[in-house]
């Protein structure tokens, strides 16, 4: 039986962890637990059938870490690894093959660009299905982009079912900021089969989210916890939650709606098997399809429903002189303004139009997308009327799409549609077709109708169908608004959302925004859902926040009197001329222009002390107050390095710092997303960064330390296997000098872990990182 029919039927289960129950086999600490398929095939083969005995239906093969990149010979290390797992396999349990972050972040966060990341993972599908999967399973994910590179490359390449679970942090949200309904947005959008959640947490911690996937899932949901926390004991990494308690939280998993259940590090086939015997009986059931229209961002999700969402017109060229003569000379800076200005005024998606015909459309798309995405996490409404400017903006976006537009033309569905159906994504649907747009509301919410239709034959489902009515000008129609309304009301009550761009009812009338506003009141009377507008015209959002208080969408009355104190389009744009707010909204150039104009009346060193450093400690506050995510807090950092760089040219030499710190991702580990986020970090605040890379052995670390005198090194492990080699290098340190101080930091480390080692200091991201620097150097000045 294929696993998507078996999964109907019953509560399947994952196995547990790979390379910490291969230490206990005798995997020497530093070895690649991947290369055992090759030199101890036997031993990889025992471990998939002591979870089969187990109780499990599903076993990962050893390939976690196993990629282009990383191996030369990655081919046979797949092969192996398979045969290994057929080896172990009967008829009643399923090979996932076991598929791994690549250790770099994609751009605008790292280096990568995303077609080579598709391509890394494609190359990997491909080989998995010609030796044998049953799915794959994509694991242990923490940035949303990547997640998607995955997916795409691994359904481009292959027909086998694709699983994928993502790695949480206690705040409920990836190391990039995605929460749960984010992911989930996209991920169903992309087709996966299943999705959930692995690793980082013990069942106690992620027990608190299967809510939310329970709520939000439509597709099978998987829970792969840890065994609680990992700590040293005799030289060994062990786990704080035994198989006993464990088992009980994964009871709590199945009844709270998870459909497969598993652990990861530190659980054991006895974890498995007490997990399989407590929870067989337990009933079982698929989860429900969630009629719920969802668009999302790298980190957000909006759902649309009763309070209406705002998405703010101005990110297109139609009657806008200066944002047309942005585009032709590639102003990134501009446009970014006007993404950032309609964001601080409280609009929930931004429209995303660059057509002009004397430009590069797909390309402009692609860049604008790419870097709007940088520096706002509200979701995008990718507008265009050619298919290949939305397939090249669809494909790169991080979340789930707003697309605009498709018409009632068989032509026009038949080339939108696929799109849609590959990529994931709602679309704005316009009533017309090739007869035009219809006189009567009628006939308009018949064309509705059949887009809803034939949406459905493309596997589309009507929730993600949102019905623009079309506004057509007043003074030309005098008809024409009572005709829209009423469609909105027709529409809304066939159960199908409407969107509407507004202004067109008041083109050739003067004092535009108080026919807009009115007739905006209107609509939304009328069950609009979504308005595209101009959130700096008062009178549109005086309508707007009023509306929601008088309809109860605003409890206590606070988002009104929030907006009742916001500043004008006016006061927003003198911001920017302020490097505090370029550095705090990510914002390169304008820190650029701000510094140069700083530095001909401040003296370099104020410059820092009284403008960067303030900016960099707000953007961190925000951060660890869980207002703002890591892909702000880095572009935060690139604007204030940019920054530095003008300072840096006017500074004497004598007034440079000559703090510094050595970063090194252990040996044996080949992961350092988070050293080069640490990296970056420092460098804003204006820290020397020696950077070792991947894979350092103890010695060469040691040898940093004599030769730059530096007394503070970071050390970065994101694998429990790896973790050892930790606890070596800080030996090797403080033996040559107790007075270094060592912080650590990876998704398998905790506080009490790194005191076990012998750390110095345990950073749990970025931002705790840099804030112990400084007050290692504030005490070293003292």
């Amino acid at each position: 039986m294929k696993i998507l029919d078996a999964i109907k039927n019953k509560r399947l289960y994952f196995d547990g962890g790979t390379g910490t129950v291969l230490q206990g086999m005798g995997l020497p600490s530093g070895t690649p637990p991947e290369s055992w398929s090759i030199s101890h095939p036997e031993k990889i083969t025992a471990l998939h059938k002591a979870y089969i005995d187990a109780g499990c239906n599903i076993i990962k093969t050893n390939t976690f870490g196993v990629n282009k990149l990383k191996y030369e010979n990655y081919e046979e290390y797949i092969k192996r690894a398979l045969e290994c797992a057929k080896a172990a396999v009967d008829e009643n349990s399923y090979i996932a093959f076991d598929m791994g972050p690549t250790g770099r972040l994609l751009k605008p966060l790292g280096d990568m660009e995303f077609e080579d990341a598709v391509s890394l993972f494609a190359e990997n599908a491909r080989l998995a299905q010609k030796y044998g999967a049953d799915l794959i399973l994509i694991e242990t994910m923490n940035d949303c982009l990547e997640t998607k590179a995955a997916v795409v490359g691994c359904r481009e390449n292959t027909s086998l079912p694709i699983f994928v679970t993502n790695v949480y942090d206690e705040k409920g949200k990836l190391m990039t900021g995605a929460t749960p309904e984010a992911m989930i947005a996209m991920l169903e959008g992309l087709g996966v089969s299943a999705l959930g959640m692995n690793c980082s947490l013990g069942p106690d911690k992620m027990l608190p989210l299967i809510e939310r996937f329970k709520d939000n899932a439509s597709v099978p949901v998987i829970v792969n916890p840890n065994a609680g926390l990992p700590v040293v004991k005799d030289g060994k990494t062990v786990f704080t939650t035994d198989a006993e308690e464990f088992s009980d939280f994964m009871v709590k998993m199945a009844q709270g709606g998870a459909c497969i259940l598993g652990g990861c590090c530190g659980t054991t086939p006895e974890y498995i098997a007490k997990t399989v015997e407590k929870t067989i009986g337990i009933e079982y059931k698929l989860p429900e399809f969630k009629n719920k229209t969802v668009i999302s961002s790298y980190t957000n999700a909006v759902e649309v429903k009763d309070k209406p969402i705002l998405i703010g017109e101005r990110i297109n060229p139609t009657g806008k002189p200066k944002l047309k003569e942005a585009l032709r000379d590639k102003n990134l800076s501009y446009i970014l303004n006007e993404g950032i200005a309609q964001a601080e005024k409280g609009v929930h998606i931004l429209d995303v139009n660059v057509g002009l015909p004397e430009i590069d459309e797909k390309e402009m798309m692609k860049e604008v997308v790419f870097a709007l995405q940088s520096v706002t996490d509200l979701p995008l409404q990718l507008d265009s009327n050619n298919p290949s400017v939305l397939e090249g903006a669809m494909r790169i976006y991080a979340g789930k799409p707003l697309i605009n537009s498709v018409n009632g033309e068989k032509e026009s569905m038949d080339r939108i549609f696929p799109l849609v159906k590959k990529y994931g994504g709602s679309v704005i649907a316009l009533t017309m077709d090739k007869e035009g747009i219809p006189k009567t509301a009628a006939e308009r919410a018949k064309i509705a109708k059949r887009i809803v239709d034939y949406a459905m034959g493309y596997g589309i489902d009507k929730k993600d169908i949102i019905v623009d009515p079309l506004a057509l000008t007043v003074s030309s129609d005098p008809e024409s608004a009572r005709v829209t309304l009423d469609a909105i009301e027709l529409i809304s009550k066939m159960g199908i959302k409407t969107s509407l761009g507004v202004s067109n009812i008041s083109f050739g009338l003067p004092m535009r925004d108080k026919i807009n506003a009115a007739f905006f009141s209107s609509a939304l009377l009328r069950g609009l859902n979504m308005a595209i507008m101009n959130p700096f015209s008062e009178k549109m959002m005086d309508a707007y926040f009023a509306h929601n208080v008088l309809m109860g969408f605003d409890a206590g009355c606070l988002n009104y009197i929030g907006y009742a104190g916001n500043g004008t389009e006016e006061t927003v744009k003198a911001q920017k001329a302020d490097l505090k707010y370029a550095i705090i909204k990510g914002l390169k150039e304008e820190a650029v222009i701000s510094a140069k104009e700083l530095l001909k009346t401040n003296k370099p060193l104020d410059v820092i002390n009284n403008y960067i450093i303030p900016a960099l400690n707000q953007t961190g506050a925000d951060f660890e107050a869980g207002k703002v995510f890591l892909p702000q807090l880095l572009m935060s950092a690139e604007a204030s390095g940019k920054a530095f760089d003008e300072v840096k040219a006017l500074m004497p030499k004598g007034e440079e710092t000559g703090k510094a710190i050595i970063l090194a991702t252990v040996k044996g580990d080949i992961h350092d997303i988070g050293k080069n986020i640490v990296k970056v970090i420092h460098e804003s605040y204006g820290y020397k960064v020696y950077d070792l890379g991947k894979d350092v052995e103890p010695e060469r670390i040691l040898e940093c330390v004599k030769k730059t005198n530096c007394r503070l090194v970071g050390l970065s492990a994101l694998m429990t296997t790896t973790v050892p080699a930790m606890e070596e290098t800080i030996r090797v340190l403080k033996n040559y000098d107790q007075n270094i101080k060592v912080m650590v930091g990876g998704a398998v480390l905790n506080e009490d872990y790194a005191q076990m080692i012998n750390a110095s200091f345990y950073g749990k991201d970025a931002m705790e990182s840099v804030r112990y620097t400084e007050n290692y150097y504030t005490e070293v000045e003292l």
